[in-house]
């Protein structure tokens, strides 16, 4: 039988509490037995109680006062334990007693240290010495024997009871310590994850106390201070860019979803300011059989896009002074030479021919410079926010009010621009300017992009929103163009696109515009199969 090879201060104390309770038990009911107060048909000379008692008491103070050293000496123990309770009873309490239920004690014992096979050697040594005191009694008391196979049987439901109930929470610990090794790995993992990334990443619990955190953080904040168990709205003294105070906490608790914030401004001690680029979502738990969610924290990636957000200015400051200084002289070249290009026409004394083409290669490019520059000067306003005010705006009118604009320029390449959408599709409410013009680049690539077939304008409810698409039959777009046409200045190798002019500012002027309006832009296309480019807007009651 194999017992442990080294003896912990939790077992010894189990030893220690067992005899505890087992010596008491068994004093007692010799003492009852040798006063009457028990009967027992076993019990015959007061010496041998008296004697077995004195072996309780020098047996349990031997466990009591002299430390476990070995499994040898747990093993040696036990068995002079179990032996003494089975001499008591065979001798002097019989088997019959209730208090051999004390037995139940010195099972547990045997399957915390020795396993199963230990709980059942101590089980079929009380049923051995059943049977034995059954045989040598039974001649001269033949109730004895009745008495013995029920107080057998009962014994043995007890510990098949008890063998149950210790199985199931062995089970359980089992259960627990995998679980706790499971989230330990999780944790680990997780750690090792937060370590590794280079943004600023907290987590928190439900009121937004920081349950965990990488080294970036640190930096962020310039601090070395452990961050464990602070409240973030602690950590940061946000400011929006109207100079109003925002408290993390508030953001945290509004999130259903995840949210990404970058007008944000964070003020060191010192007074220093930087701008911020803040990502916050709650962690979502199901549970219950409906599959409810609760949020049982939230994740904060926090990074510093101050120069970033310099550059920026920057750049839509150029773009902004770059198009207000050339679209006047660009528009007067532009109606100049088409003046002069139909003078020239006219007159006989120039080869027309020549001078037609060469004045038509000039005029194109400056047409090709005032596309830039319009395109140029709509990145300007997105980015600024210029014009982006918002209003309702009827569908039905917008989508009308373009069909008429453009269906003249459909039908000069022999293209049909067809609407599609019902009676009254609704009003959403957003920037016209914006709206407009990103519908605009999409109807006027479709155009552009298009040798024969349609066009498809097509704006319809679904689900509290509208949704709006443009569809052609063009030349389409390559699987891996798709992933790059929002790009700037990005125009495909595909020759059909080189021979049509354009700047490669429509589509990445068209993605700020969706982010402007709070949409993203889908595309689904083939090659010569054609095009669809669609975006969603919530409709308002």
């Amino acid at each position: 039988m194999r017992v442990a090879k080294t003896v912990s201060a939790d077992s010894d104390r189990i030893i220690r509490g067992l005899v505890v309770v087992v010596m008491p038990v068994f004093v007692i009911q010799i003492l009852l037995v040798m006063y009457g107060e028990l009967r027992s048909p076993n019990y015959s000379q007061p010496e041998i109680a008296v004697v077995l008692i004195g072996t309780w008491i020098v047996l349990s103070a031997y466990h009591y006062f002299r430390p476990l050293k070995s499994s040898r000496d747990i093993l040696g123990r036990f068995i002079a334990f179990e032996a003494l309770a089975l001499v008591t009873i065979m001798i002097v309490t019989g088997f019959f007693q209730p208090f051999i239920a004390a037995l139940l004690l010195l099972f547990v014992a045997a399957e915390h240290y020795f396993g199963d096979r230990g709980f059942i050697a101590s089980v079929l040594g009380v049923v051995i010495a059943a049977g034995l005191d059954t045989i040598v009694r039974a001649p001269s008391q033949p109730e004895i024997i009745q008495q013995n196979l029920m107080a057998t049987v009962a014994v043995l439901t007890l510990a098949i009871i008890l063998q149950s109930i210790l199985d199931s929470q062995k089970t359980r610990r089992s259960a627990l310590a995998h679980s706790r090794r499971q989230e330990r790995l999780q944790y680990d993992r997780i750690s090792t994850i937060m370590n590794n990334m280079t943004d600023a990443t907290f987590s928190t619990d439900s009121k937004g106390t920081i349950q965990l955190y990488n080294a970036a953080c640190l930096n962020l904040l310039d601090t070395n201070r452990d961050l464990k168990g602070v409240t973030i709205s602690e950590l940061f003294e946000l400011t929006n860019g109207d100079g109003k105070k925002i408290r993390l906490n508030s953001l945290l608790k509004k999130a259903h979803r995840t949210t990404y914030r970058d007008d944000l401004r964070h003020t060191y001690p010192d007074g220093e300011i930087i701008r911020l680029e803040i990502t916050y979502a709650p962690i979502k738990s199901t549970y219950g059989t409906k599959g409810r969610t609760t949020e049982n924290g939230y994740v904060v990636i926090a990074r510093d896009i101050t120069k970033m957000k310099s550059l920026e200015e920057e750049r839509d400051e150029f773009i902004s002074v770059v198009s207000h200084e050339l679209r006047t002289p660009i528009t007067i070249a532009e109606g100049t030479l088409s003046n002069l290009q139909l003078i020239v026409e006219r007159s006989d004394k120039m080869d027309k021919k020549v001078a037609a083409s060469t004045i038509k290669t000039a005029h194109d490019q400056i047409v090709y410079l005032a596309k830039m520059v319009n395109d140029l000067s709509t990145l300007s306003r997105a980015e600024r926010g210029v014009a982006d005010t918002q209003e309702d705006i009827d569908v039905s009118e917008m989508i009308h009010h373009l069909h008429r604009q453009y269906q003249s320029e459909a039908a000069a390449k022999n293209l049909k621009l067809d609407l599609d959408m019902p009676t009254k599709p609704g009003q959403v409410h957003a920037s016209r300017l914006y709206l407009e013009e990103l519908l605009q680049n999409f109807i006027t690539n479709a155009i552009k992009y298009t040798n024969e077939g349609s066009i498809r304008v097509v704006a319809r409810r679904h689900d509290g929103k509208v949704r709006f698409d443009v569809t052609d039959t063009g030349i389409g777009i390559s699987r891996s163009d798709q992933e790059k046409i929002f790009n700037k200045f990005y125009r495909s190798e595909d020759y059909r696109i080189r021979e049509t002019g354009g700047t490669g500012l429509g589509l990445y002027v068209s993605s700020k515009l969706a982010r402007k309006l709070g949409t993203k832009i889908e595309v689904t296309s083939r090659l010569n199969h054609g095009s669809t480019f669609s975006f969603e807007l919530p409709l308002i009651d």
